[in-house]
């Protein structure tokens, strides 16, 4: 059963926004401050750079492929079922850990205003986000965009509010525990930036994913990107060392210092809103990806199961639940550091698939969205995640390595005899591996996901083009010798004698050329009969020879039909002329890999729909 598409961009900008505004925020400046000092301002900087290759590349992928469980989906179809197992799960947990950490961070600042037990707090808070999520994703995104609206308003305040209250002694010694200490920083804060995965895997219950996910994305990294820089500046100017370090309040000491007591309960507020938007945004996302799991037979089928009346998935949004509240039970630092391990392995792999995806010639690989700079963005990313994996110390790399054989040891398990075999990494080694080993899954496989993505309803065009014939001829032949083979197709279907055809297509090229544009003719003829239309694609590699074209054709649409179908004649030309105005149609038409790619070619063509 297919989720419901009801979240538009506010939508997706606030589930990212919410997300990232967080334990990031609200809790870790006291922490990092005690590992780098001032320079921790750095460390955010280098975090969030590093952290905008992994979305440029995120945003690119989630933009040709909007599904359930986001990183999970397009790692799986890039590097194969054993790595997409591997980061679904590990993803699935990093995002469960962080929307905990956010429960404990509600119940830390809650009890400061109420005297309660903080478990109970955080217990009673993930029922609600559970409850809330399970009625639906529109009702969940709907809380979001309130609690996020709320949320920046208070922290623009406490910058503005700030600012003249920043003192540049309390940046003196700016860097007291070295180089080391900024690069290991980058990497304990880089949880920070863990929202961008959550948007990734909602998008297939967005409205025109292609390009609003990307949009939204961008705009909420740009957005959270600023705030964190001037939130974590003023914080660090108005608060001394020996305030600061270790501090788990750290904005709202900082909010205490020059807007005093209602201040410091000001954004106590706040951040308790910032907790309660992140475990909501993170219990909507952190699910989809057993979802996903289970549909491509990773994991149990229950996961998959949607619930007919509010189409959510709720066996994975419970057993999603469950995780988290099992995880207030651990030690604060250890939730942060493993999921901060395991959202860089993930954004290291995001840049992984561009390369491979890019570089795999799937040719129904077509995202709405580009990632800049390609590869070096790319690149960049790899190496520089990784380097803030090898500062964070021996522990997160022990992490990282257990959880990754734990990932590897379940699909070796349950997902090896059930898993798809076709993904891109395939099609990348082709040259060197089987043939056998390569099928057309994965283009079939896009090749839907785009028509679901840019809601693409098959029309008669798409079904004519779907049982035309096609010809992929590799030698140079004159129009006559083409027009022989065409004859001999065709003529059945259409019921007329190979040399009537043949007679009625050279007519029809002296009376005036077919050659509509350089490298296209458009041969079309009217047989007789009733209730019959057909149509035949070519390719020619080496080009046919019309006589008064300067250039040979590679691209031939032949059309034939009868005069009952006249009106639909008019509209396959009319569907062809639109489909190749692409600029890219020429270079796609060549590229195709065989006959069914040829058509994919078409089919995927943008043109209005009848």
């Amino acid at each position: 059963m297919k989720l419901k598409r009801e979240l538009k961009l506010l939508d997706v900008f606030c589930v990212a926004t919410g997300a990232m505004i967080s334990s990031g925020l609200f809790i870790l400046p006291g922490l990092a401050h005690a590992q780098a000092g001032p320079a921790m301002v750095i460390s955010y900087l280098l975090a969030g750079l590093l952290a905008m290759t992994g979305m440029v590349s995120q945003a690119e992928l989630v933009s040709a492929m909007p599904k359930a469980g986001g990183t999970y989906f397009y790692v799986a179809r890039s590097m194969g079922p054993a790595f997409g197992t591997i980061d679904g799960l590990l993803t699935w947990l990093s995002v469960s850990l962080k929307s905990s950490f956010a429960l404990v961070g509600i119940a830390a600042f809650t009890v400061l205003l109420v005297d309660f037990d903080p478990r109970l707090i955080a217990l009673a808070f993930c029922l609600v986000f559970i409850a809330v999520n399970l009625i639906g994703i529109k009702e969940a995104g709907r809380f979001q965009v309130g609690l996020v609206v709320l949320l920046v308003a208070l922290l623009l305040a406490y910058i503005v509010l700030g600012l003249p209250a920043v003192k540049a002694e309390n940046f003196q010694p700016f860097a007291p525990h070295g180089l080391a200490a900024i690069f290991s920083t980058a990497g304990f804060v880089f949880i920070s930036y863990g929202g961008l995965l959550k948007v990734a895997s909602i998008a297939e219950e967005v409205k025109d994913p292609g390009r609003t996910v990307p949009l939204g994305m961008i705009l909420s990294f740009v957005a959270v990107g600023i705030l964190y820089t001037l939130v974590v500046f003023v914080t660090t100017g108005v608060l001394g060392a020996g305030q600061l370090d270790n501090s788990l309040t750290p904005i709202s000491d900082g909010a205490g210092v020059f807007m005093g007591r209602w201040g410091r309960i000001g954004l106590g507020v706040a951040a308790i809103l910032a907790f309660v938007s992140t475990a909501n945004a993170g219990i909507m996302s952190a699910s989809r990806y057993p979802l996903a799991l289970s549909r491509d037979s990773l994991v149990p089928d229950f996961f998959s199961r949607v619930h007919p009346r509010f189409k959510t998935p709720h066996v994975s949004i419970i057993v999603t639940g469950a995780i988290m509240i099992a995880a207030l039970f651990l030690k604060l630092r250890i939730l942060v550091e493993v999921a901060s391990t395991v959202l860089i392995i993930t954004f290291m792999f995001s840049c992984l698939c561009v390369i491979i995806m890019r570089e795999s010639g799937v040719q129904n690989y077509q995202p709405r969205f580009h990632s800049p700079l390609y590869p070096w963005t790319q690149i960049t990313g790899i190496f520089g995640c990784w380097l803030l994996v090898v500062n964070m110390g021996k522990e997160a790399l022990f992490i990282g390595s257990v959880l990754f054989a734990a990932g590897l040891g379940v699909y070796w398990v349950y997902g090896r005899v059930r898993a798809k075999k076709d993904f891109a990494l395939l099609h990348l080694v082709e040259r060197v591996a089987a043939k056998e080993l390569i099928d057309v899954s994965l283009e079939s496989e896009l090749k839907e996901i785009i028509r679901e993505r840019d809601e693409i309803v098959k029309d008669r065009f798409d079904s004519l083009i779907e049982g035309s014939m096609v010809l992929d001829i590799a030698e140079s032949m004159p129009v006559e010798e083409f027009f022989e083979l065409v004859a001999k197709k065709m003529s059945p279907g259409l019921r007329v004698s190979p040399a009537a055809v043949l007679r009625l297509l050279l007519d029809r090229e002296e009376e005036s050329s077919t050659v509509l544009s350089p490298g296209l003719a458009i041969p079309h003829i009217i047989v007789d009969g009733e209730h019959t239309f057909m149509m035949l694609l070519a390719r020619c590699r080496a080009g046919v020879v019309f006589p008064e074209s300067d250039r040979k054709v590679h691209t031939v649409f032949v059309i034939a039909g009868t005069r009952d179908e006249r009106n639909f004649h008019l509209r396959a030309l009319s569907a062809i002329a639109q489909i190749v105005q692409d600029v890219r149609f020429e270079k796609k038409w060549m590229a195709a890999k065989d006959k069914e790619a040829l058509r994919d070619v078409v089919l995927l063509g943008t043109r209005r729909r009848q």
